[in-house]
């Protein structure tokens, strides 16, 4: 049930919380916002959700850089960052991540098979009327081809994407510039300007596998970005 509580969980802390601008810093290209600067040992604004067992995450060394690694076996838990992001200033989301195996032999359309080494989520909050929250889902799959899509088997107001796929990448860095407002018109078929949280799981429990992740910075900029390994600025 983690899934669907992952999203009534999001829904109530949107009911609650009022949510601010943390950080905005400008480049020389243009606006940027950091909300996970991982390479310096930031962790602030960052919330753990706990659903069945516990994903461990702890930032660790790769390579002389600093990144979030993520550890699950047989758990799910995942870490929130609520703060509203204007689309029309800063529609692309940049991160990095990384993982040495995939899970296997999961049918990714079911309940049974929900699990994945590496996701990340765009959420929409829908406020009183909580059925119009949306969550587009990017993911590392183990059952779908890249660029493929589907409903989330525990709500339909979440969308999946397998933005990675197999294990062609494994071991390797896989760097994304996505732009979130052409991305929801495309797969979600909705037009917004705001999203109001983004939050990160690696989860195993349906599954009862082990596997681990590793995510490097996450950064909202006005600019498709070419290398999004690390943010050049500190969160304020």
């Amino acid at each position: 049930m983690k899934k669907y509580y992952l999203m009534t969980i999001l829904w109530c802390a949107f009911l609650t919380v009022i949510i601010t601008v943390r950080s905005e810093t400008i480049t020389v290209e243009g606006k940027k916002i950091v909300i996970g600067l991982f390479s310096l040992g930031k962790m602030v604004g960052w919330q753990s959700e706990m659903f069945d067992g516990e994903t461990l995450y702890r930032l660790v060394k790769d390579k002389n850089k600093q990144v979030l690694m993520a550890d699950s076996e047989s758990a799910a838990s995942g870490l929130v960052y609520k703060q509203q992001i204007d689309l029309e200033q800063t529609p692309w989301l940049n991160w990095s991540w990384k993982t040495e195996s995939v899970l296997t032999g999961l049918d990714e359309t079911q309940k049974t098979g929900d699990d994945f080494t590496a996701r990340l989520y765009v959420i929409v909050d829908g406020g009183l009327v909580f059925w119009q929250t949306h969550a587009l889902n990017y993911v590392w799959s183990s059952s779908h081809e890249k660029g493929e899509k589907w409903s989330n088997p525990y709500t339909s107001n979440a969308t999946m994407f397998a933005i990675e796929a197999g294990e062609a990448a494994l071991g390797d860095w896989q760097h994304y510039s996505r732009n979130i407002r052409s991305d929801f018109k495309q797969l979600v078929g909705k037009d917004i300007r705001y999203i109001d949280a983004v939050a990160i799981m690696t989860d195993t429990d349906n599954s009862r596998q082990k596997t681990k992740a590793y995510y490097g910075d996450i950064f909202f900029t006005d600019k498709k970005q070419e290398s999004v390994m690390e943010s050049d600025d500190e969160i304020n």
